[in-house]
């Protein structure tokens, strides 16, 4: 009668090199998954043959104290729609459609720069916002 215990093998996973092979591929998705972007899309934009930035007929500028500027001469809210279309009407003498530059300040109030681009519209020129 044998009465030897029978040794069981325990199994064993070597895994000294999945560090290195999970770093590899954790290299490998990262880099092809900033090549690979599905949610862009392509669009073909335009090439201009010149440099076409816009001449600066009229300015009109707010400052951080909300008072409104034409060139350098300050005006009063209750007469710009006026004022900018009589700049506009002595522009137009010069040019065919004169711009309306909007330079406003950060802390100025957006209702008032929408109210200039109105008033510019509504005088047939071009309205160009630049906010600082």
């Amino acid at each position: 009668m044998n009465i030897r215990r029978k040794l069981k093998r325990q199994t064993e996973v070597q895994t000294g090199a999945l560090n290195d092979i999970l770093f590899i591929l954790l290299l490998f998705f990262l880099i092809v998954s900033t090549l690979a972007n599905p949610n862009v899309i392509k669009v073909n934009n335009p090439k201009g043959t010149k440099d076409t930035k816009v001449k600066q007929n009229i300015v009109v500028s707010i400052d951080k104290e909300q008072k409104v500027y034409i060139g350098q001469s300050a005006i009063d809210m209750n007469n710009l729609d006026s004022l900018i279309k009589f700049e506009v009407n002595k522009m137009r003498t010069l040019v065919d459609t004169p711009s309306v530059v909007i330079n406003a300040d950060t802390t100025a109030y957006y209702g008032e720069v929408f109210r200039i681009m109105q008033s510019a519209k509504r005088a047939g020129a071009k309205v160009v916002a630049n906010v600082k």
